[in-house]
Order: structure tokens, then C-alpha cells, then sequence
């Protein structure tokens, strides 16, 4: 049973150092989420600058699978090509070595007195977990959450290894004996490295342990060098399986890259190794010298670097064999915008939500492009029926639906992997114009299905109905394009302007009802035909609702104290005397009921009948 709880006792340990290295990652994921994006997104075609951006990203959140998981995603999303994705996968391979060299403070040996002490990790980890604490209880703020993270993270990492330490100190024996079998038997060394690897999904954590071995009962070099190559090549092959499920071509390609460059990797170093034996470069001093932690990370970083080094050149024999193994799909022409921006929502984003809304507010945009569309189409409909453009309206309005279920679910599935608030109402945010933007599609398509009744029925609009439409359609055309510019670019001085304007066209609409029921008075309009009139103008008022929801629903995004509290703020700015909402308030005012003004002018200089007074 003593061996049970040892045995235990190093689980626990990997199980803290795994967590805290989780929460160390996302803790820095989340406080350079925005600056990763756009460090990314500028990556060149050139490999090498590719390599440093993915060694610096994986410096940064301490995983080499978060990078490349996260460039597969980038690929998927469009922010980078296959090409340009190659050379960050090679620097991930080297950035994850920097988990090793921290590690190795473990073996820091110096007296209290000493600055060198305070680096000792038995000290690091308790004042890490101190600060840590404090930032999060005691500080406000995203950074100081951020940070606190971090440091939590730091410090829950360093003491899970102490823990493996000590219950790999005490079981110094057994594993003696078991490093023993792998200096004789190099191919059983690898398997256990690719092995022990892919079941615990983090070369970093399998390092990890070997360099507590290494501050225990120490390891030698002969025992250790086939175990860390396995290492390298279970970590990719985790990364693969992960990625390529639900991937596109391009995507998988750069998986496939990482695997076939690692395996080029431990060729090389195998190659080498042999050839330094062989030759005596590496002597049977190196050969049998016992490795302490830093030894072990020194190795584990001299087996990523070199490669890299001298593989960069071959990146591009690299996505020549990845392209032959991974060819394109068949594509459907017909299809294959729809598939592609449905495509573009990657769950592989989600550790990154600030990548992950970028890519749910592209499709969002697209949504509202088709909605638009379909809304310029139902315009259309009014001034001259069209049995094929109708259906036309009815496939966009399925693609709509398609659109936001698969946005909507994406935004939902998000949500775990948010922290921060201003993500939170960002999110939000998101949700409501994906609604609206869903909802303004309907309203068009209901237009469109008034005019099909009055067709089918043989009812027209008489001459000054058409026209008060006209107007009604430039107003709603108008907010729709300036919540739209909004949106895009979350502008809060745009979405101030929306209310305002609403405000007219709602009493513009309630106007042009009134004209109508006069004209249907007068036996100008019929009744059937006022009816479907009345429904159009009905559409266009709630369009034009949707649009202000949405640009409040902004505003709250940017500003907390309007985030949960919408209908007060919209209430207060109707009973107040804001000069910027009244000054738009006036020039929408005059802009549409001038245009409604000279059309009723018009109307009445032609028929004589004061409909307007």
C-alpha cells in the first residue's frame, strides 16, 4: 500500500502543476488576447518571422498545443494562410522549452542570505499564491484579475512540482530501476515518451516530471535523450487528433506539418546522437554524466532548437507533402460561401475569446449583409412583384436562419471560456444583433409575402401610397445602413445617432397611416389593399425598433453603467435635454418630413384635394 500512496502522491502533484499551468496560460492569454490577435493576423509569408511569433506566443501561454490548436484555428478563420501558419508552428515547437527552464529554479541552491534564495521554488510558490490572492480579492479591475491569475497559476504549477519531488524522492529505487531499462533499450525509452505523453496530453508536464526525477535521485543522459524525443513526438501527435476534428483542408494541413516536421526532428537528433557516439563527439563522460533539472531542460530545449534551426529552410518541402497527403474537397460552387462562413466558427478559438468574437462577428456581419439584401429586395417586391425574386428572398431568409442558429450556439458554447466582463457584455452584444439582424430578414420576408397577397388578389397601390412608402423606405434603408456602420465598428458615436432617428421614423410611419386612412375615405385606396399598406408600414416601424435595440445594446457593450440597464438609460435620454440627441432628433425631423412635406405638395397640386391638411 505504500507504493499506492506514493504513487498517489505524484499523480496529485501532476495534477497541480497541470491546472496551474492551465491558469497560468489562461491567465496570459486573457490580459494579451487582443495584441496576440493582431501579431498573428500580420504574420508575413516569410517562415522566419512566422517561427518567432509562434516561439514568442508560446513563451507567453506555455503550451505548444494552446498555439498551434489556436493557429489551426486562425487558419480555419482566415486571419492566416496554411503557408503562413508553418513557421509558427515551428517556433511552438521551440517556445514550449521555456516551461523546462523555468522549472529548473527548483535547483537553485543558495543561503537564506543570499538574492539567489528567494528564486528557490519552495519560496516562489507561497509568494506567488500570496500576491496571487491579493490581486483577485483585493484589487479591481481586469489587470489586476489577470495578474492575480498568473501568479495563482505560478504558483499552484511550482507547487505541484514539489509534491512530484518528494514523492519521487521516495520512490528513488523503483524508478532508478526503471530509467535502468531505458539505457539499454532506446526504442522502449521512445515508446514510453510518446506514450506516457499522449495520455497526459502536455510535453511540458511529462518534462516536467523528469526533471523532478532529475532534482531527486538524478537521471543520466543515456537514460533520458530517447524518452525526451518521444516526448516531442506524442505532443504533436495529441495536437493532431485534437485539431483535425471537424477541420478543413487548410487546417489539417497544418497539424500534418507539425507532425512531419517533428518526425524529421527526431530523426535529425537521432541521427546526430548516433553519429556523436559513433565518432566519440559525445563521450562516455556526456554519455553517463547524471543530468539535475537544468540538465534535463537544457537537453529537452538544445532537442527543439536545433531542429528548428536547421529545418526552417524546408518549410516549404514540408507543405508540399502535407498538401499531397491532405488534397482539397470537392466544392459544391452553389454552396460554398455559405459553408465557408458557417466554417469559419472554430471552437479551437474559444481559449482566445477575443479571436473567438472576432471570427462570430464576421458571420454576424455577413448575417446582416444577407438581411439587408433580402430587405432591398422586399423594396423591390413593392414597386414590381417578382414570383422568382420572392423565392430568391425565401433562400436567403433559410440561409439566414442557418446563419444565426450556428452563430447563436457558437456565442453560447463561448461562454465558459469567458472571464473578463467587458468579453461578457461584448458578448451580449453580439447575441442581440445576431437576433435583430435574424429578426430584420423575417420582417422582410413579410413584406415581400404582402405584396404576393395583393397580387394574388389583383390590388395595387394607388400613386401617392407608393410614394409615401418611397419615403419610408429611404428612412428605414438609412438607420439600417447607419446601425449596420455601428456594429461594424462598434462605434459608440454611431449608435448615439440611431434613437434619435428612430424616434422620427416612428412618427413618420404613424403619419403615413393617418394619410392612408384618409385616402381610403376618399375611395382613393381600397380597403384590402390599405390593409397590406398598413402591414408594410407596420414591418418598417419594427425594423427600425430592432435598430435601435441593437445600437443601445452597443452602447452597453462600451459603457457599464448602461449594461443592464437599457430601458432606463433610453427612458432618461427621451425625458432629457441632451444637446447631441436633440440636435439629431431635429435634423432627421426635417430631413423626412421635408421629403413627406413636398410629396404631399405634389400629390395635392394634382389632385386638388388637401389630404395633407
Amino acid at each position: 500500500m505504500d507504493i499506492f500512496y506514493k504513487v498517489v502522491a505524484l499523480l496529485g502533484g501532476l495534477a497541480m502543476f497541470l491546472y496551474g499551468m492551465r491558469l497560468m496560460g489562461d491567465g496570459l492569454k486573457q490580459s494579451s488576447g487582443s495584441a496576440m490577435k493582431v501579431a498573428l493576423a500580420k504574420v508575413t509569408n516569410r517562415p522566419v518571422i512566422g517561427f518567432i511569433f509562434g516561439m514568442l506566443v508560446t513563451c507567453m501561454i506555455q503550451s505548444s498545443t494552446a498555439t498551434i490548436v489556436l493557429t489551426v484555428g486562425l487558419v480555419g478563420a482566415g486571419f492566416l494562410t496554411f503557408y503562413q501558419s508553418i513557421g509558427i508552428v515551428l517556433g511552438a515547437n521551440v517556445g514550449t522549452a521555456i516551461t523546462a527552464q523555468i522549472i529548473r529554479l527548483m535547483d537553485v541552491s543558495a543561503g537564506t542570505t543570499s538574492i539567489l534564495y528567494f528564486f528557490k521554488a519552495d519560496n516562489l510558490a507561497p509568494m506567488a499564491l500570496i500576491f496571487g490572492i491579493i490581486c483577485i480579492m483585493f484589487l479591481k479591475g481586469d489587470r489586476f484579475h489577470n495578474v492575480g491569475t498568473i501568479l495563482i497559476g505560478f504558483g499552484i504549477l511550482f507547487m505541484g512540482l514539489i509534491f512530484m519531488s518528494d514523492s519521487v524522492g521516495q520512490m528513488s529505487d523503483q524508478l532508478s530501476r526503471l530509467l535502468v531499462a531505458f539505457e539499454d533499450n532506446y526504442f522502449f525509452g521512445f515508446l514510453s515518451g510518446v506514450f506516457v505523453t499522449g495520455i497526459i496530453q502536455s510535453s511540458s508536464a511529462v518534462v516536467g516530471i523528469l526533471q523532478s526525477m532529475a532534482s531527486s535521485v538524478g537521471v543520466r543522459f543515456c537514460g533520458v535523450f530517447a524518452v525526451i524525443i518521444g516526448v516531442n513526438i506524442g505532443d504533436c501527435l495529441t495536437t493532431y487528433l485534437v485539431s483535425r476534428i471537424g477541420a478543413k483542408p487548410d487546417q489539417i494541413r497544418t497539424v500534418t506539418v507539425h507532425v512531419i516536421y517533428n518526425i524529421f526532428a527526431a530523426l535529425l537528433i537521432s541521427t546526430c546522437v548516433a553519429i556523436g557516439r559513433f565518432t566519440g563527439l559525445i563521450g562516455d563522460g556526456f554519455w553517463n554524466s547524471t543530468l539535475n533539472s537544468g540538465g534535463v531542460a537544457n537537453v529537452h530545449g538544445a532537442f527543439r532548437l536545433i531542429p528548428a534551426v536547421v529545418l526552417l529552410p524546408l518549410t516549404g518541402v514540408f507543405a508540399k507533402i502535407a498538401v499531397k497527403i491532405v488534397p482539397d474537397e470537392p466544392v459544391d460552387n452553389k454552396d460554398a460561401d455559405i459553408e465557408n462562413n458557417l466554417r469559419e466558427l472554430d471552437s479551437r478559438l474559444f481559449s482566445n475569446p477575443v479571436l473567438a468574437m472576432s471570427q462570430s462577428k464576421h458571420l454576424i456581419l455577413h448575417m446582416a449583409d444577407v438581411a439587408l439584401h433580402n430587405f432591398d429586395a422586399s423594396i423591390e417586391q413593392v414597386r414590381n412583384y417578382d414570383e422568382a425574386r420572392d423565392k430568391r428572398i425565401m433562400e436567403r431568409e433559410s440561409l439566414l436562419d442557418r446563419m444565426a442558429d450556428a452563430s447563436n450556439q457558437y456565442l453560447v458554447d463561448m461562454s465558459a471560456y469567458i472571464v473578463q466582463e467587458s468579453d461578457a457584455r461584448r458578448q451580449g452584444m453580439q447575441i442581440k444583433a445576431l437576433t435583430c439582424y435574424e429578426r430584420i430578414g423575417d420582417h422582410a420576408v413579410n413584406i415581400s409575402k404582402d405584396m404576393k397577397n395583393l397580387a394574388k388578389n389583383g390590388g395595387v397601390f394607388s400613386e401617392e401610397a407608393r410614394k409615401d412608402l418611397d419615403i419610408a423606405f429611404v428612412a428605414v434603408k438609412d438607420i439600417l445602413e447607419l446601425t449596420y456602420r455601428a456594429f461594424q465598428g462598434r462605434d459608440g458615436n454611431l449608435a448615439r445617432q440611431v434613437e434619435p432617428r428612430e424616434e422620427v421614423i416612428d412618427e413618420l410611419i404613424e403619419t403615413l397611416k393617418n394619410y392612408h386612412i384618409k385616402r381610403m375615405t376618399k375611395g382613393i385606396c381600397d380597403l384590402y389593399s390599405g390593409i397590406q399598406f398598413e402591414n408594410i408600414l407596420s414591418n418598417l416601424e419594427r425594423i427600425s425598433d430592432l435598430c435601435s435595440d441593437l445600437a443601445i445594446s452597443i452602447l452597453g457593450s462600451l459603457d457599464l453603467s448602461i449594461s443592464g440597464a437599457e430601458h432606463d438609460y433610453v427612458h432618461k435620454l427621451h425625458h432629457s435635454d441632451d444637446f447631441l440627441y436633440q440636435k439629431n432628433l431635429e435634423e432627421n425631423y426635417t430631413r423626412y418630413f421635408d421629403m413627406l412635406k413636398e410629396s404631399r405638395e405634389q400629390a395635392d397640386s394634382k389632385s386638388g384635394q388637401g389630404l395633407s391638411e
